[in-house]
């Protein structure tokens, strides 16, 4: 049975690029790199070959893992999503009731995180802790070290 992944249409862009780069990018930069170490001699003594061998195996290995993603993709459609609730793509400005202070964080499909940006995968504790809760409500966030933080949802927002 096929294990669907959902994406976004930017993280399907993404995706799509970096296969592109890897196959067309990449793979010639090895395949010139193994042509200047054959060129070196006997490759049964050849450390050179052998490191630049096994990187195009792993190149190779993460061409393959990136298009079975890509076959596996799922767009997700943002116009079948409930925009009064916390969902996956929706912006969430909260305000942390126990250490004080708001954050911001975009609920997105697990490949998609970037902290740096505010993106935080659907599966993390928070996200889990925020889904379904609607503008006033109060949740219990349980980290995994055992803390526990209340937040209160003050706006839910959706771009896309």
């Amino acid at each position: 049975m096929k294990k669907f992944e959902y994406i976004t249409k930017e993280g399907l862009k993404k995706l799509k690029k970096e296969i592109e780069r890897l196959e067309n990018v990449e793979r010639h930069k090895i395949s010139l790199q193994i042509a200047e170490a054959r060129d070196k001699g006997d490759l049964s003594e050849n450390a050179e070959y052998d490191a630049i061998k096994e990187a195009q195996g792993f190149l190779e290995m993460n061409i393959s893992k990136l298009k079975k993603k890509l076959s596996n993709a799922r767009i997700i459609d943002g116009s079948k999503i409930n925009r009064t609730r916390v969902s996956i793509l929706s912006t969430v400005k909260v305000k942390n009731l126990t250490y004080g202070g708001e954050q911001i964080y975009t609920l997105v499909p697990e490949g998609e995180a970037d902290l740096k940006l505010g993106k935080i995968s659907i599966n993390t504790p928070i996200s889990i802790g925020l889904l379904g809760k609607q503008v006033g409500q109060i949740t219990r966030i349980n980290l995994p070290n055992k803390m526990k933080i209340d937040y209160e949802i003050l706006e839910i927002y959706f771009s896309e």
